[in-house]
């Protein structure tokens, strides 16, 4: 292969997925210069510790990391130690309150430990920022701010949505993309990768460097996963993620609440399946060849085998099979351990089982006849349900356990 195919492949495999790079002619010409020379580039992608439990969304950049490390290119994985304690700003409608250190080592741990699933740690730089930016003096804090107005800060949309709405901004978080961007100084980065939300901070950092006489990086902006529910972007809190060590049966469980139209979304950035072979499942769908469920079941196996192995991926969809299409209810169900004698039927589904979000999702759900107690419907509102040893509890066609006391 010569080195125009290489970097031609290259750019391929990296460009698949991305929201926007800037820019894609500064990326094709860094490959080339990096393999004329035999220098790999260095690739950054910076998180802050402010949370300990990595989800799928979470993965989409740590996936495009490893495809750079798997073409032989340096990763550094840049941990924010010290922006942490100042939190981004990005998306938020108030100021983030300050993460304490001990908060910060605990969060690291455990996110480290998740990480492994998707990038290889002996290959992958683990760096602080606060091993540089706690060094900053007065001074070279103040030549960073001089180099930035307050006119460029305000450009970002959530600042300027919070001083519209009479909200404060503290001088703080004006700090938070500048010190970003300064880590692209501090390590000398060719690449950064973020989220589209990131475009503001991570554009900084080709500022500081232009600034401090080094090439630009160029900026690559990965799209937000949409989460299960098909409207708000994947997160926790809201419960409509899927967790990468979540067990196999749960998370393929999740994959088949993805409505038809976002599964492709989730195909091209959240598994290693191939475009062609992407767009002819495409096709099939709307030809009326293939049905959309077979594809959710083989988008399902694919995500499992991604964190967990191939094997699981077809042990997981043999398992939703054998629960939710032929109705086996003599294979190994998730159980709960609920401990009251009785419990109304609304209760059990929100509070016990937190199968739903509140209790008009509930009613809904019973009323529509999808709440079932050892496959037998309740459609009663005010139903109370005794709690017995063993009885299964479905709820609507994903959602199944055995109770056990």
């Amino acid at each position: 292969m010569n080195m125009e195919q290489e970097v031609k492949r290259q750019m391929e495999i990296l460009k698949r997925g991305v929201e926007e790079i800037i820019s894609e002619r500064e990326l094709e010409d860094k490959i080339k210069k990096s393999l004329e020379t035999g220098k790999p580039l260095v690739v950054k992608l910076g998180i802050d510790p402010t949370g300990s439990d990595l989800h799928i969304g979470h993965a989409v950049p740590l996936r495009k990391l490893r495809q750079f490390q798997d073409l032989g290119h340096r990763v550094k994985f840049l941990i924010g130690t010290f922006t942490a304690r100042i939190g981004d700003p990005t998306g938020k409608s108030e100021t983030r309150k300050m993460l304490s250190a001990e908060d910060i080592q605990k969060n690291i741990e455990t996110y480290l430990e998740q990480v492994k699933l998707i990038l290889d740690l002996e290959k992958t730089e683990v760096v602080y920022n606060g091993d540089w930016l706690e060094k900053l003096s007065l001074e070279d804090v103040l030549k960073l701010l001089s180099q930035f107005t307050v006119a460029q800060m305000v450009q970002r949309e959530d600042f300027s949505k919070r001083l519209s709405e009479g909200k404060p901004v503290s001088l703080v978080e004006f700090m938070y993309p500048i010190l970003q961007g300064y880590d692209s100084v501090a390590i000398e980065a060719d690449v950064e990768l973020g989220a589209t939300e990131q475009k503001f901070n991570i554009l900084r950092g080709r500022d500081l460097q232009k600034n401090a006489g080094q090439q630009q990086q160029v900026c690559m902006m990965m799209p937000i996963l949409v989460g299960l529910d098909g409207v708000e972007k994947m997160s926790k809190s809201l419960g409509n993620y899927i967790g990468v060590t979540e067990a196999p049966n749960d998370m393929f469980g999740k994959v088949m609440s993805v409505s038809d139209e976002l599964m492709w979304n989730y195909y091209e950035v959240a598994t290693d399946v191939s475009l062609e072979e992407i767009e002819s499942l495409k096709e099939g769908v709307a030809n009326g060849t293939i049905h959309p469920m077979d594809c959710k079941k083989r988008l399902g196996e694919e995500i499992v085998k991604i964190y967990h192995s191939e094997e699981k991926g077809k042990q997981a969809r043999e398992w939703f099979e054998n629960v939710f299409s032929n109705r086996n209810m003599a294979v190994d169900l998730p159980e709960v351990k609920i401990d009251a004698d009785e419990v109304s039927a609304i209760d059990l589904l929100v509070r016990e089982l937190m199968f739903l979000k509140s209790t008009s999702e509930a009613r809904r759900l019973i009323s529509q006849g999808g709440f079932k107690i050892n496959d037998e419907a309740v459609k009663d509102l005010k139903a109370v349900i005794k709690i017995e040893d063993g009885m299964v509890v479905r709820a609507g066609k994903k959602k199944i356990v055995k109770v056990i006391k």
